[in-house]
């Protein structure tokens, strides 16, 4: 019978199989993401995560903790016996965690070389041939008893070699030294305390475990310096919950004979590089504009960033405005994410702590075990010997007589009933030592092995024994390793506070309004050399003030609105240039025109609107502040009649309001009373025939008149004075209507 041949398609139909992406994620990708939480990115209640472990070990096991240092390369190629990674993964490791790089509050590692520097990216390290380490001092406190059963070992990745699953640090050390990991849908980042503090908390935490740890444990504490805001509310959230962040800022000092501030601590979370490239920004965009130069001059000495800035800069406020804008002023954000028995857990301070202390309860009693059944052997073995005290000759006779080397244990068990242990043992010794003086001497240490088991024995049923231990162990780090904390506390309330004006360089600025609408801001520093100013064909400069970088801008328009705009928020231009089009700027609707401008830094004086129907309002200018920056105000003025002239007064003034070019007033404003709301029609200052209207409005100053307080009224409204012959004449037969301006033409 033919075999039927199989097509193409029927094959890849027996091949190709469903499956839902939810049993795909978890038959691949699972196993990966707990690898990765499990076996790299979270530490574990000893402090280290299994690349640091694995690496110190190795060390421990090149005699590196009493030995002399060696190259970096040597410890790199004995650790991939443990870690499977490449060389630099693990070079890597071993730069973090030495006393050169600084990375660490507490380093394991001494060494000597360049190991690059935590507060630098760009600073590299040197290659592993170049540099050498040993296991620093400290780590005799992290491998202290690991030989005596204190932890679990396991096998390496091929199963030649055993490894501890943790090492029984004497300190907590999770706490002492920062850790940051990210793991598959998990982080952790652990801040660093201060050794000596620590110790002491802990010692006061197994005491009393009730006690307020803020009290015993004042705050974080980083190699790398620096200044915290200590805000007490926010450490106890982290200490009970372990999460939450908290303020590090840099530390500086100004240097008055050279002008120029020095920054020699920064935070722990940013480096060098990133702070001078946003201060460089900064100066770039003239948003700083008191710096001159900003140099690097870190060298053996430690760190150092070096600003230059103009004499008469307030130091102290430049370097808030940097704590506002740059990374010298940075947050750590805390998230106390770490694995017990394998499982990850985000806990507060003392949770921790309570873990740590259990940790080390069942290697103390672990180690105190090994004790006894060590000791408890010796003292069989010494109990056999004792045995032959009475009768030496016996014994080796015994020996002597024994024709079988297989049999001489067996005749001395049978001989002085002893078990086989005891005999191998005093088959052992050595025939120079088969005397009663040796014996005797060995035999007197019974009694001090019975009573050395018995308090050990004691000890290991005491859980309040174990506890004394631990606090004399920590009790000896902190005399041994504690040093002086680092990051100086700063409380909160004694923190400056700036105001977001603050922030904002002051200069002084000119702003120019065209009749086309171009507006242009330039600094009084740069017009001083400027040529004249670029305008449009047939555009004309409207209005021109000189005033700050930190005010306002109220822009009023012919449609009643009044568009409003910080002046640092526009950006600084030349004379050389048209400026901003007001309505792409200010997002005006079509056809609607700025009539007017004027600034403000605090809204104090007042607006008065004269209109075509010789009404006149006054409106206070802080009915044009709002608490929110919103840019449009709708119905700024009344939209009743046509205005004829407006402008900001910081006082009352006077002013000539002209009739059909035949009749004028002269009046003061103080005559106005003001309105309560903005678009209020105001008061009749002017009584008006038929087809009679206000033709200008101008300041007196701008008047020709012998007599100019013949045109004053009074009382309002005014009819007003037909203007003498002379004073036509004067000034040129009529005044042009002009808006915010005065101005006369013939």
């Amino acid at each position: 019978m033919a075999k039927k041949k199989t097509t193409s398609t029927e094959a890849k139909e027996i091949f190709i199989q469903e499956q839902p992406i939810t049993q795909t994620l978890e038959l691949n990708y699972m196993p990966y993401a707990m690898s990765v939480i499990v076996s790299r990115a979270i530490p574990e209640i000893d402090g280290f995560k299994p690349s640091h472990r694995k690496l110190l070990y190795t060390m421990y096991l090149m005699n590196l903790l009493k030995g002399d240092r060696t190259k970096s390369s040597n410890v790199v190629g004995q650790t991939m016996k443990l870690n499977p990674h490449g060389d630099g993964a693990i070079y890597e490791t071993l730069v973090r965690l030495t006393e050169g790089n600084g990375a660490l509050l507490v380093p394991f590692v001494d060494s000597k070389g360049n190991f690059g520097k935590q507060y630098s990216k760009d600073m590299a390290y040197a290659a592993p041939r170049y540099t050498e380490v040993k296991l620093g001092t400290i780590c005799g406190e992290i491998f202290g008893d690991i030989d005596k059963n204190t932890v679990d070992f396991a096998d390496n990745y091929d199963g030649t070699i055993k490894e501890p699953t943790l090492l029984p640090t004497t300190f907590p050390n999770i706490l002492a030294n920062p850790n940051l990991g990210i793991a598959v849908g998990m982080a952790s980042s652990i801040c660093s305390f201060n050794l000596s503090e620590l110790c002491e908390a802990t010692i006061q935490y197994i005491k009393d475990d009730s006690i307020d740890l803020c009290d015993h444990l004042p705050a974080p504490d980083f190699s790398t310096g620096g200044e915290l805001i200590y805000n007490r509310k926010d450490l106890e959230q982290i200490y009970k919950t372990g999460r939450g962040s908290f303020k590090v800022r840099a530390k500086y000092r100004f240097d008055k004979k050279n002008s120029c501030i020095e920054v020699y601590e920064i935070p722990y979370t940013t480096n060098i590089e990133s702070i001078i490239d946003k201060i460089l920004l900064l100066v770039k965009n003239g948003k700083i504009r008191d710096i001159t130069d900003i140099r690097d001059e870190t060298d053996l000495n430690g760190l150092k960033i070096t600003l230059d800035i103009k004499r008469n800069t307030n130091p102290e406020l430049l370097m808030h405005k940097l704590f506002s804008l740059t990374p010298l002023s940075d947050s750590f954000s805390c998230n106390f994410n770490l694995l017990i028995q394998g499982k990850p857990m985000t806990l507060g301070v003392g949770d921790i702590l309570k873990y740590w202390v259990e940790f080390r309860l069942e290697s103390i009693r672990r180690q105190l075990a090994f004790d006894i059944n060590k000791k408890e052997e010796k003292y069989h073995l010494l109990m056999g010997l004792s045995k032959i005290l009475m009768d030496i000759d016996k014994a080796i006779a015994i020996i002597r007589n024994t024709e079988q080397e297989s049999m001489v244990v067996p005749n001395l068990m049978s001989g002085f009933e002893i078990d086989q242990i005891q005999g191998e043992y005093i088959a052992e010794i050595k025939l120079r030592n088969i005397n009663k003086e040796y014996i005797l001497r060995r035999i007197e240490e019974l009694k001090t092995l019975a009573e050395e088991i018995q308090d050990l024995k004691d000890t290991l049923k005491s859980e309040g024994k174990i506890r004394n231990i631990i606090c004399k162990q920590l009790k000896n780090v902190q005399k041994k390793y504690g040093k002086p904390r680092k990051t100086e506390i700063v409380q909160e309330e004694a923190v400056v506070t700036i105001t977001k004006d603050d922030l904002i360089e002051d200069y002084g600025v000119k702003l120019f309004l065209t009749e086309e609408n171009y507006f242009k801001k330039i600094p009084l520093a740069s017009l001083r050399s400027a040529g004249e100013q670029k305008l449009k064909e047939e555009d004309k400069i409207l209005s021109e003030l000189e005033t700050t970088n930190r005010s306002e801008i109220l822009f009023f328009s012919d449609q009643y609105n009044v568009y409003k705009m910080k002046v640092s928020d526009i950006a600084d231009t030349k004379a050389s240039v048209l400026g901003d089009y007001l309505p792409n700027l200010l997002g005006m609707d079509a056809d609607e025109k700025i009539i007017y401008m004027t600034t403000t830094t605090d809204y104090v004086g007042f607006m008065v609107f004269f209109f075509e129907n010789g009404k006149a309002a006054k409106v206070q200018l802080s009915a044009y502040a709002t608490k929110m920056n919103r840019r449009k105000l709708v119905n700024a003025y009344s939209s009743r009649a046509k205005l004829v002239y407006l402008e900001k007064l910081e006082k009352d003034a006077d002013y000539i309001l002209m009739r059909n070019n035949d009749k004028a007033t002269l009046l003061n404003t103080e005559m106005i009373p003001i309105n309560a709301t903005k678009n209020a029609s105001g008061i009749q200052i002017y009584t008006l025939k038929k087809n009679s209207q206000i033709s200008a409005v101008f300041k007196p100053e701008t008047f020709i008149s012998e007599n100019i307080e013949y045109y004053r009224t009074k009382k309002i409204p005014s009819t007003g004075h037909f203007i003498q012959e002379k004073d036509k004449t004067a000034n040129g037969l009529q005044v042009q209507l002009s808006l915010g301006r005065e101005e006369l033409n013939p």
